[in-house]
């Protein structure tokens, strides 16, 4: 006679064995994940701008041209404006004597956030760095850190600034105060050829002079 229970057993055990090779699997690829989400851990800065320039959030945030981070999160006050910005990693160290910029870039003057470091580091003092061990030693600027941002290459500014050079060469009495300037300046060379004409008579008629009363005497 047949036994069925032990017919029936078999596929049970490897599915059993299955799905535990599976949770294992699964604790491992989380453990890895988590390890190297770990590692890469961010950090958090804030920046004060008197405009907000077309920033958002998701904005890029750059480091020599090297996407480094994105805003997070923009808050409007009657005077400034604070944005959050976030470094994807905190091995990403930026010195102190550092200058954020929002720039316009590409064709259709997308925005983003330069940092533009001022200063050098020897890279082998700085191995085995960073944002959380030893940041205030070597002049980096620290988690949560407070910045003050500036306006850097605007294509409307530039815009701007041709069309009101443009509107002030349309202005008629710009013209005017041209013409009268040229004018004037006619006026001063003729008198400063006369006075150069006068100056060389009148040096004429002095060695002149001195020829003859040298003369008197020799002869």
């Amino acid at each position: 006679m047949l036994n069925f229970s032990r017919i029936y057993s078999r596929p049970y055990k490897s599915l059993k064995i299955f799905l535990s090779l599976l949770v294992w699997a699964f604790c491992a690829i989380c453990f890895t994940l988590g390890f190297f989400s770990f590692n890469q851990k961010s950090y958090s800065l804030f920046v004060e701008f008197d405009d907000a320039y077309g920033l958002k959030e998701g904005t890029l945030v750059t480091y020599k041209g090297v996407n480094i981070g994105v805003v997070s999160r923009i808050s409007l006050s009657i005077n400034k404006v604070v944005i959050l910005l976030t470094i994807k990693s905190c091995d990403i160290l930026i010195p102190l004597d550092t200058i954020f910029e929002a720039n316009q870039i590409g064709l259709f003057n997308d925005i983003i956030i330069s940092i533009k470091p001022q200063c050098n580091f020897n890279s082998v003092k700085m191995r085995n760095l960073n944002m959380y061990t030893n940041y205030f030693d070597y002049k980096f600027i620290p988690h949560n850190s407070y910045i003050k941002g500036y306006k850097g290459i605007s294509y409307d500014d530039l815009i701007r600034s041709t069309t009101r050079i443009s509107q002030r060469f349309d202005d008629p009495r710009f013209f005017s105060l041209f013409y009268l300037l040229l004018k004037n300046s006619f006026h001063i060379s003729d008198e400063i050829l006369v006075l150069v004409h006068n100056s060389s008579t009148l040096s004429k008629i002095i060695i002149n002079s001195i020829i003859l009363t040298l003369s008197k005497y020799v002869f």
